[in-house]
């Protein structure tokens, strides 16, 4: 069931975001838009939503609460620390711990991980998603992006990168609440 807010909550509340990853024979390759917006005003254009994470290995993207998917991505690199770097492993293990604890199941967030070899959805529903193909995406813009990226990938000879590249503006041209200032890193994967 949808969570419903009051009049208050919902007047503050922050919207909309896209986050694509793309992982191809050699590398994986994720971007994240910069909008941040307040209702109907952006409030910040440059916005950092993809960042690396343990010892620079883990590639995560967000959409969401800020501070909920800071939270979430401090708490997915302690399970990585904890089992020694596998993604797998550390995602069931925060996607266990996110829908069983009653602080932790409120915060509103949803998160990619990808390293050299795995590619994940992490959810507050206890979801953790392995994409059948190398694509995927999550956020207001995120189905237009994952279209884009799909149809790239498989349509055209496009490396992961400008893949990424171009599917983000398509995104940010369809969804208000996507922008064109985009965060992109990679990975290298692993044989």
């Amino acid at each position: 069931m949808p969570k419903s807010f009051s009049a208050a909550e919902h007047a503050y509340r922050f919207h909309g975001t896209t986050i694509l990853a793309v992982r191809g024979k050699d590398r994986v390759v994720m971007a994240g838009d910069g909008q941040v917006t307040l209702n109907n005003t952006v409030v910040k254009h440059h916005a950092k939503k993809v960042r690396r994470i343990y010892k620079d290995r883990i590639l995560v993207g967000f959409a969401g609460a800020t501070a909920d998917a800071l939270n979430l991505t401090e708490k997915l690199e302690h399970k990585l620390e904890r089992f020694n770097g596998n993604l797998t492993r550390a995602a069931v293990e925060l996607a266990r711990e996110w829908r069983a604890d009653k602080i932790l199941h409120r915060l509103e967030a949803l998160m990619i991980a990808a390293d050299g070899n795995t590619m994940l959805l992490i959810s507050g529903s206890g979801d953790v998603i392995e994409p059948d193909r190398g694509v995927m995406a999550i956020g207001s813009g995120g189905v237009a992006a994952q279209a884009a990226a799909t149809a790239l990938l498989t349509e055209t000879g496009l490396d992961e990168r400008r893949i990424v590249e171009t599917a983000m503006k398509i995104a940010a041209s369809l969804c208000v609440f996507t922008n064109d200032q985009i965060t992109i890193d990679e990975l290298l994967t692993h044989e």
